[in-house]
């Protein structure tokens, strides 16, 4: 059995984002989202979660990019006045034993205390930029995780060797390299401590491109069992680059989640989609 989880990231960060997940769940194949607790837009977020029941909501634990959720002392992880702007200078300070475990260890707190606070069901976690499979993180993860008693959590183990979708850049198949060598030892730790993943995880390399070639190239070749396919769609492009420097194609992306002929692809294959909840 082939069972496919289309999870779109950053819900909450942007209205124009909020109004493409949602556009991409009612109209697309877009099953299941991650919300981001310190997100501008994360009240909006949240009511047009609850307008949508068939829509999975994880959280989309946030270490880089925004500001802090936590009122409470957490200085290690604070540049300026808001978190790392990015996930390298978050990487090498952790590294270097620069970042209080318990500052993380609190701040992921209060960011899943606020969802679970808003009403939303949390059915999975994951984390921007992928910092939740940091090696020593675990702990701090699966103590949350148990908290609030959720047992679903990305891996985003992308096959090593894949080259057939995304960028072929060196230094993001370096990066990607990396990330798939902390993921397949965070399988088995989490899977340890009973948090269970899809088998399969497909998005890095294709990582804000993810358009209409991409997820047919994907869907076409899925593998047995369950698969995720990470996304990033949003309504407007223009807005979107003005706020974000990453060169993101939320447009595409949604227009590619939305095509009649993905939808019949997945029905021709025997692909059932499923959301995080159902898995």
């Amino acid at each position: 059995m082939k069972q496919l989880i289309i999870n779109a990231d950053d819900f909450g960060l942007h209205e124009e984002i909020n109004k493409g997940i949602i556009d991409g769940h009612r109209n697309g194949c877009i099953t299941s989202t991650t919300l981001i607790a310190g997100g501008a837009a994360f009240t909006h977020a949240v009511e047009l979660a609850k307008q949508c029941p068939d829509l999975s909501v994880g959280v989309h634990l946030t270490l880089v990019g925004t500001k802090p959720v936590a009122r409470g002392d957490v200085h290690s992880l604070i540049c300026g006045r808001k978190f790392f702007p990015g996930y390298y200078k978050f990487v090498q300070a952790y590294l270097l034993g620069r970042i209080d475990k318990k500052h993380i260890a609190y701040e992921l707190g209060c960011q899943m205390q606020k969802i679970a606070g808003s009403g939303i069901k949390i059915s999975h976690i994951d984390s921007h930029q992928h910092l939740h499979i940091l090696p020593g993180l675990a702990d701090v993860i699966v103590a949350l995780a148990a908290d609030f008693k959720v047992d679903k959590i990305r891996i985003p183990q992308e096959p090593l060797f894949s080259f057939k979708v995304g960028s072929n850049r060196p230094d993001r198949i370096a990066a990607r390299s990396l990330l798939t060598l902390c993921a397949f030892s965070a399988r088995r730790n989490f899977g340890r401590r009973g948090l269970r993943s899809p088998e399969h995880f497909f998005g890095i390399l294709a990582g804000g491109t993810m358009g209409l070639k991409e997820l047919h190239a994907i869907i076409s070749d899925l593998p047995e069992g369950t698969a995720e396919i990470m996304v990033h769609p949003g309504a407007n492009n223009t807005l979107l680059r003005r706020a974000y420097p990453w060169d993101y194609h939320w447009e595409e992306e949604l227009r590619a989640l939305k095509d009649g002929d993905i939808l019949k692809l997945v029905s021709n294959n025997d692909i059932k989609l499923i959301n995080y909840r159902q898995f």
